[in-house]
């Protein structure tokens, strides 16, 4: 009974988390769009983003005191922190100004370049090899792409480099993660990750917007609905923290697989939801060559990872441990975790462009009750 309620509870988690990150996604579209709720200003909706989460961050920290602040030195926070924050302001910049020119259903399916790009970065940056094996899959990817973009009908050059460029800016920030946070030892926590980088995000955030839209803001004289701003922030701040609920309880993997899930439930809704998001059988096709791409390219990680840590003896007990650790500890694109002692080393366990938080390198062992 007890392992029926843990399964029952994992589930529940894993439920959430889709539907967190498919409503996080729909909302946004529906924000941004000219057609619906018409409010064309990527950048300002991402900036209350950052506001809304750096805020409740600083009430954790400092007020509510429910987590501690690291010892943060400037050449710290000027080496590691400012860089990354960076990055991960303009995958969001990018990622949502993506909205306003392609559709949900042909995002998502650009998303699936997500391991190539990031492994392309990790090569350049000396933290993996080129590999004639994980290489091949990244070309099977990258055709299973190209065949859905030359299917989409509305295909727009602009919302896809806006998109893809997106993409690059995340997979950049994600190998900045691994290099510069796991170097320095940097311990964060959810809370305390955004208690550094929102802020941050959010003064990196001011420029483009001043110049690219606040002059727009003010010509159209858009009026300010706090409630519809307030719930989209607050649903983006949920995410979150049920991403990390969800890799507490389950291993990397299985949240791969829910992530899939997840897309393919949001194509379906988005082609409902939004009419224009109309998809073709090579939409399709296409989308479907790229996943196998992708999970081949997990299969292939998850294989090294345990033939490196494989013990020659193990109990059933101590083995069954050992698999537990090791799909937490599987690197696989999105899902990159490493378990080392009491602490859970996370390099880059999600990719959910609407998560707000830095994915931390490091962050105390966390554990749901």
């Amino acid at each position: 009974m007890l392992i029926s309620k843990q399964l029952l509870l994992t589930y529940l988690y894993l439920l959430i988390y889709i539907c967190l990150s498919s409503g996080v996604i729909l909302y946004n579209k529906w924000v941004l769009s000219p057609k619906y709720f018409k409010f064309p200003f990527p950048i300002t909706l991402t900036m209350i983003h950052m506001g809304f989460s750096g805020v409740v961050a600083f009430f954790l920290v400092r007020v509510f005191k429910v987590v501690a602040p690291v010892k943060m030195t400037f050449q710290l926070y000027a080496t590691c922190v400012i860089p990354i924050s960076a990055f991960f302001a303009s995958s969001l910049w990018f990622g949502n100004t993506a909205y306003l020119h392609i559709s949900v259903a042909f995002i998502q399916m650009l998303k699936a370049l997500m391991p190539v790009a990031t492994f392309i970065m990790a090569v350049i940056c000396g933290t993996d090899k080129l590999r004639c094996d994980v290489f091949l899959n990244m070309v099977l990817v990258s055709i299973g792409v190209a065949i859905s973009s030359y299917g989409e009908i509305y295909f727009n050059v602009v919302g896809t480099a806006y998109q893809v460029t997106g993409i690059f800016a995340e997979a950049l920030r994600l190998v900045l993660t691994q290099v510069l946070l796991q170097k320095k030892g940097l311990t964060l926590n959810p809370v305390t990750s955004l208690y550094y980088i929102a802020p941050c995000s959010f003064l990196f955030l001011f420029v483009p917007w001043y110049v690219l839209e606040k002059t727009g803001i003010e010509i159209s004289q858009i009026q300010f609905n706090f409630w519809i701003f307030f719930s989209n922030a607050v649903c983006a701040l949920a995410l979150n923290f049920s991403i990390f609920l969800v890799i507490g309880r389950t291993g990397a993997v299985t949240i791969r697989v829910a992530g899939v899930l997840k897309d393919w439930i949001l194509i379906a809704l988005s082609t409902i939801i939004f009419p224009e998001s109309t998809i073709t059988g090579l939409n399709i096709i296409g989308y479907a060559i790229a996943l196998c791409g992708v999970v081949l390219y997990n299969y292939l990680k998850v294989k090294d990872v345990r033939a490196s840590n494989q013990l020659p003896t193990e109990s059933t007990p101590e083995r069954m441990t050992k698999d537990w650790k090791l799909e937490k500890q599987s690197d696989l694109f999105g899902d990159n975790v490493n378990v080392s002692g009491n602490d859970a080393v996370v390099t880059s366990f999600m990719v959910d462009e609407e998560a707000l938080l830095l994915q931390p390198a490091r962050f105390s062992s966390l554990k749901s009750t």
